[in-house]
């Protein structure tokens, strides 16, 4: 079974991801009901048959999608939808706090609170749309999900690596510095390893496009596009966090044999040494098995000390948001 798997493919059963226990489950209709969007988005997440909601937790974030009739961009909303499910998955398991836009904007500020975190998937069939964060928003060019022109723009931006689920990490990154940075003590440290966040982000991105990453930019950032602030820095560093971290869980779930290999369940639990540890041998094999079906590396970074520095910040602060979380997976509204 797969984490997509809405049905057993060998015996014809029902199946479904109950984020409750955060594993697929025969849907028992005393205790579940599926997601209204089981069909227009495929989602096969469960509810608890007495919750008031129609749309599961994840759909739930989605404030904005692409019009009915606009089929074109249907099926990449359906894609996009299914990587954003790993997403919410995901922070599930590292029990970060992430709450529905909606629930929380109206008292947010009076709470003086951290707002909740709401997406709106767009196309840019009929305009421009911008991927990014601001405030809690999520937008994603559900066009991303289109593989020729995701190529495309990847080959024009010069990247090793362009996923819609890397996008969707890369933004959830933004969301969360100020709670797991800005908010805390360890701002003071941040600045020491990324750099100042108040340099002005405009001047920052015009220098970035003008004149493109410096040339030693592997040895100090993640991805060339890493260079061009330090918010920039820490989301491509905070993505790259979440990327290790599911890629070794699913990994040692699958029973793949690694050297230093963490704990199954929860990686994030293990000093980053260990991690590390894990992750670059189990990389090299992958890369080889890729080589070996004529694919480019499946991991085409190399992690410099500097670099691998900063990624123990991060999950460190994952680490830490985590013990202070309790384990009722309930953060996600």
């Amino acid at each position: 079974m797969f984490f997509e798997n809405s049905v057993c493919l060998t015996s014809g059963t029902p199946l479904g991801f109950d984020p409750t226990v955060r594993e697929i489950v025969t849907p028992d209709p005393a205790r579940h009901k599926l997601c209204a969007n089981a069909t227009v988005a495929a989602c096969n997440w469960l509810l608890a048959s007495d919750d008031p909601h129609d749309l599961c937790r994840s759909c739930r974030l989605t404030r904005t999608r692409p019009a009915y009739g606009d089929d074109g961009a249907q099926g990449e909303f359906v894609q996009a939808e299914a990587a954003k499910r790993r997403l919410v998955f995901q922070l599930l398991e590292l029990r970060l706090p992430v709450r529905s836009f909606d629930e929380t904007e109206s008292t947010r500020k009076a709470a003086n609170e951290e707002m909740g975190v709401v997406f709106d998937l767009l196309s840019s069939t009929h305009g421009p749309v911008t991927t990014g964060h601001q405030e809690g928003v999520i937008t994603l060019d559900v066009s991303e999900s289109d593989d020729v022109h995701r190529e495309w723009l990847r080959r024009r931006l010069d990247e090793p690596y362009r996923t819609v689920l890397g996008h969707f990490r890369h933004e959830i990154g933004h969301y969360y510095w100020p709670i797991l940075v800005e908010q805390t003590d360890h701002l003071a440290r941040y600045r020491q390893l990324f750099g100042d966040e108040r340099v002005d982000y405009q001047a920052a991105l015009d220098r970035h496009y003008d004149g493109g990453a410096p040339d030693d930019w592997p040895q100090h950032f993640v991805s060339a596009y890493a260079t061009m602030h330090p918010w920039e820095d820490w989301a491509e560093t905070f993505a790259h966090v979440l990327h290790i971290l599911d890629t070794l869980q699913t990994a040692v779930s699958f029973g793949l044999r690694i050297v230093g290999e963490p704990s199954a369940r929860e990686p994030l639990h293990e000093p980053f040494e260990r991690v590390i540890e894990a992750w670059l041998p189990l990389t090299y094999a992958l890369n080889a098995v890729n080589r070996s079906m004529g694919k480019d590396d499946l991991y085409p970074f190399v992690l410099g000390p500097a670099v691998i520095e900063k990624l123990a910040f991060v999950h460190e602060r994952v680490r830490d948001a985590a013990a202070q979380t309790a384990s009722d997976p309930t953060g996600v509204a």
